[in-house]
């Protein structure tokens, strides 16, 4: 479906109309009403910065257009982010269990030395510290209550309410 906004002095005025509308309005297109190609919001890469929820229109090749504000991060932004998924990461109960995991400057991830198997199903595996590697869990208890994982005791431990 074709879109069209207002202008008024080389400026687009108001939001796109679908041109149905537009011509159950007046008829034709009119005049002051221009092409508009609407651009969906990008997603947003790793060191990317989206500086408005809204984009702006302008006009690119002829057709007034959906402008988002992406940037890439500054340095400084950059530096910030990873440093605050290791505060994240390092903080985390039982953090020590993942110590042998790296972080990846590119995806601003943690990554285990050893890649994790395929899972199986009806297993549980998670990383154990103790062996750095990947180890088959106990089946998660069926009792109704809820549980977490501790990892160097290899239980499953009743949550404190």
């Amino acid at each position: 479906m074709n879109l069209y906004i207002e202008t008024e002095n080389g400026q687009c005025k108001n939001h796109p109309a679908f041109e149905d509308n537009l011509m159950q309005a007046f008829g034709k297109i009119p005049e002051n009403w221009e092409p508009f190609v609407r651009v969906p919001r990008p997603e947003v890469g790793v060191y990317e910065v989206l500086d408005s929820d809204e984009p702006t229109y302008q006009k690119v090749n002829n057709a007034w257009t959906d402008v988002w504000p992406l940037r890439p991060m500054t340095d400084e932004e950059k530096a910030a982010k990873q440093q605050a998924i290791k505060d994240a990461w390092n903080s985390r109960p039982q953090a020590s269990n993942w110590s042998a995991w790296v972080f990846n400057e590119t995806t601003a991830q943690y990554e285990p030395p050893i890649p994790r198997p395929e899972l199986v199903e009806g297993k549980i595996v998670f990383w154990s510290g103790a062996d750095n590697n990947w180890k088959e869990a106990p089946a998660y208890p069926t009792d109704g209550k809820r549980y977490m994982f501790d990892f160097f005791a290899w239980v499953w431990v009743e949550e404190a309410i």
